[in-house]
């Protein structure tokens, strides 16, 4: 044996020894082949990602060598099933880095960032695997191939292209480097939101200065406190501290300084994003407008529903125009409330503006949190959703104790058909923690696909931030939260119910402003008595909710609405406005920020206050230049809800169409196609102002 065959065997002896001892790389042994959770440690993820890497390199050169005329088979459908092992690890890093992150898992994504660049740019702009692929779309019209094989021809296409696949020579170098620049720096964004937020905590030693504050919040922060190692008790910026702190303290002052570093987190000072807003956007202007966009909005828009942005802020505006004149309504009827009720102030600052809203809240519905949440008890709304889940589409959720879980909080289900079929791993992570980003979310660990003719079932995950148990209290939701674990749950179902070949056209992987329609029309059953009476129970008595408190939620449902909206679209606003820049603005991010929102900012502005730097969702997420999909959604929603009022909330038969029409098509077809199959007709934007009670204000 040559001396090179000798280390290339050694080699390969060691290689595959390491592999047994990394469990990102290793078989699972669990019944389901889910992540070895219990098993993965840090040091395991730069080894595996160099793994994956290289194998999904060794595939992607398999395919550009191949001597056979490229086809459907041999080309697309092979590049579709190429990097699985790169895609597994790269989906149990990521998604840890927003649920249970640390420092150091912080500078794994700052080393593999490089990385994976490059391996990207290896993909997409491979010279030969790029003219394989256009061969077979070239020939498209004369091949046999069923909906969702023409569809994934169609996308990966495009995705070629709009990733640089045409680009001469010249400017691959630094489109390359540019894209590398903008992953680093959305991480830093990412990294800075969440140590600001950590980084604030308010220290109450006197009890005076709780006043105000109903028991159960009290309880929070006295928690909060300990688990701080802090005397007395402690506000957080984490929104189930922060938001009933607005609400319900009585403590102008103290709600200011709080509101305060809420509105300047990331602003200024050791975790400053200002600047980082303006790298990334700088970075998506130079990127988008080397491939042949004007601006980054028109790159990112072209392959959504909305198509320009032309379409965009029309549609933003066409919702503005109506509820901005009520939102100012609305405003000054709370102000005039909080001045018979001996407000001296002379407007209401934002800090000020929560404590009366909900103030008049419960005035004028004799409503407020503390007299509904003992009916929100999390297990038994855990328990409500599954119950629908399974009154729509048959679903059923058992608890599992076999699998293993990345965080002692975290529960996962067995989700089963009516028929016995195994549909998802179900994990579900509810309460907040240091090592977690704010918000709520829904995402995946494996998608739905069939490999080799075996189907494999997602593993969907579930991650929000709601109240934990206290040593007083179990872990009691808002109205509020209970919408959003619906809301979460939606995009949950969408995961589990996908049914296809191809992971890249099924589940959630459609256009930005049609992925919130599965989410945002689960929020409606919120509101629904014969939904609520079904399982919202104190948890001290076992009473069920009374009539009046249920015909109080629903009177409620629109409380504030216009003044939501507003706020809703000035995020849009914000948006497309950074994002249709065709040159960085000369004013820095914070007055950049006030200039555009100026014409829809209806509370008095804040000095030194900017959202930019702390707006995760354009900044570091999946929303830029597509913040306005959740108000595009909500109109596809109103309209495809009024169908489950029309023939009952829990009716199956409609149930089963939007299963089959969206839940599990994915996009397969062109969504707007899907959607019109579902419904009969196109979408009604009158539905959503109606829905919002805004239609007979007009």
């Amino acid at each position: 044996m040559k001396f090179s065959s000798i280390i290339a065997a050694a080699a390969l002896v060691l290689l595959t020894s390491c592999n047994m001892e990394n469990p990102l790389l290793t078989e699972s042994k669990n019944p389901y082949g889910a992540p070895q959770f219990d098993k993965i440690r840090n040091e395991h993820y730069i080894p595996a990602f160099r793994q994956g890497i290289e194998e999904a390199k060794a595939e992607i050169d398999s395919i550009t060598a191949n001597p056979a005329e490229p086809d459907f088979a041999n080309t697309i459908e092979a590049l579709e099933y190429s990097g699985r092992t790169l895609q597994r690890v790269a989906g149990i890093f990521y998604n840890l880095m927003e649920a249970d992150t640390d420092d150091e898992m912080q500078a794994i994504a700052e080393e593999i960032a490089p990385m994976m660049t490059e391996y990207s740019m290896y993909v997409s702009l491979n010279k030969p695997l790029f003219e394989r692929v256009k061969a077979v779309y070239m020939k498209k019209d004369s091949l046999d191939l069923a909906q969702d094989q023409k569809t994934l021809l169609e996308d990966t296409y495009r995705s070629f292209v709009r990733n640089g696949a045409n680009l001469p020579d010249s400017d691959r170098e630094a489109y390359t480097k540019y894209s590398e620049e903008l992953s680093l720096a959305t991480l830093a964004f990412g990294k800075n939101v969440l140590a600001a937020t950590n980084a604030y905590t308010l220290n109450i030693t006197d009890s005076t200065d709780l006043e105000g504050l109903p028991g159960y919040v009290v309880d929070m922060a006295a928690m909060t406190a300990r688990e701080k190692g802090l005397e007395g008790w402690a506000i957080t910026l984490d929104y189930p501290s922060f938001g009933p702190f607005m609400k319900f303290s009585s403590n102008r002052e103290l709600r200011k300084e709080v509101y305060m570093a809420y509105m300047t987190r990331a602003v200024g000072g050791e975790f400053d994003n200002t600047e980082t807003v303006r790298k990334i956007v700088d970075l998506r202007i130079k990127i988008a407008q080397m491939l042949g966009y004007e601006t980054y909005a028109d790159y990112a828009l072209e392959d959504k529903m909305a198509k320009n942005p032309e379409t965009v802020n029309s549609f933003l505006n066409e919702l503005l125009e109506p509820s901005l004149p009520y939102a100012k309504e609305e405003i000054a009827d709370i102000f005039d409330y909080a001045k018979e009720n001996c407000f001296t102030g002379d407007r209401l600052e934002s800090w000020v503006f929560s404590y009366w809203s909900e103030k008049y809240r419960e005035a004028k519905y004799a409503l407020n949190e503390e007299l509904l949440k003992p009916y929100f008890r999390l297990e038994n709304c855990i328990d409500a959703v599954f119950d629908l889940a399974n009154r729509l589409y048959g679903l059923t959720f058992t608890e599992i104790h076999n699998v293993p879980v990345y965080h002692k909080d975290v529960k996962v289900y067995d989700v089963k058909d009516e028929n016995g079929r195994h549909m998802a791993l179900f994990y579900a992570d509810f309460f907040p923690r240091a090592s977690k980003r704010g918000g709520a979310w829904m995402t995946a660990f494996r998608e739905q696909c069939i490999y080799n003719g075996v189907e494999e079932r997602p593993f969907i995950s579930i991650v929000t931030n709601f109240t934990k148990p206290t040593e007083n209290a179990p872990s009691l939701l808002t109205h509020g939260e209970f919408t959003t674990l619906l809301h979460e749950f939606g995009h949950s179902l969408h995961g589990i119910l996908a049914e296809g070949r191809y992971s890249s056209v099924t589940g959630t992987s459609v256009p930005r402003d049609f992925v919130e329609l599965p989410s945002q029309i689960m929020e409606n059953w919120a509101f629904e008595p014969e939904y609520l009476d079904t399982f919202a129970k104190d948890y001290r008595t076992g009473e069920v909710i009374p009539d009046s408190l249920i015909t109080k939620i629903a009177a409620s449902k629109n409380y504030l609405a216009a003044y939501s909206q507003v706020g809703q679209l000035r995020y849009g606003i914000m948006d497309m406005a950074w994002h249709t820049l065709k040159e960085l603005p000369a004013e820095s991010t914070e007055e950049f920020e006030k200039k555009v929102t100026a014409p829809v900012t209806i509370m008095p502005p804040i000095k030194g206050a900017a959202f930019s730097p702390s707006f995760s969702h354009i900044f570091s997420g999946g929303y830029s230049a597509g913040y306005y999909s959740y108000k595009w959604s909500e109109v596809l929603e109103a309209d495809a809800f009024s169908l489950f009022q029309e023939k009952g909330i829990f009716n199956r038969e409609v149930a089963a169409s939007f299963r089959d029409n969206i839940l599990s098509k994915g996009s397969t077809e062109d969504v707007a196609v899907l959607y019109k199959r579902f419904r009969g007709h196109n979408p009604q934007p009158e539905a959503l102002l109606k829905k919002l009670g805004l239609a007979d204000r007009k």
